[in-house]
């Protein structure tokens, strides 16, 4: 997954408003007490962390 489409699903699921604070002030168990912005900064895969945002927030499967 490439950054672009993670930002891209990330406001189709939340909403553009929403998506950046799911993404700068969630802290994700998932992703080591990191956000998500922190840990893709960090150079967690992108993939991986849409895939904690999806489990923290309950995403259907069929959009993750």
């Amino acid at each position: 997954m490439r950054l672009q489409e993670f930002w891209a699903r990330l406001d189709r699921q939340f909403g553009a408003m929403r998506a950046q604070s799911v993404a700068r002030d969630h802290v994700f168990a998932d992703l080591g007490g990191c956000t998500a912005a922190d840990a893709i900064e960090a150079g967690v895969p992108v993939r991986k962390v849409w895939l904690a945002v999806c489990e923290a927030f309950d995403v259907p499967a069929k959009e993750r």
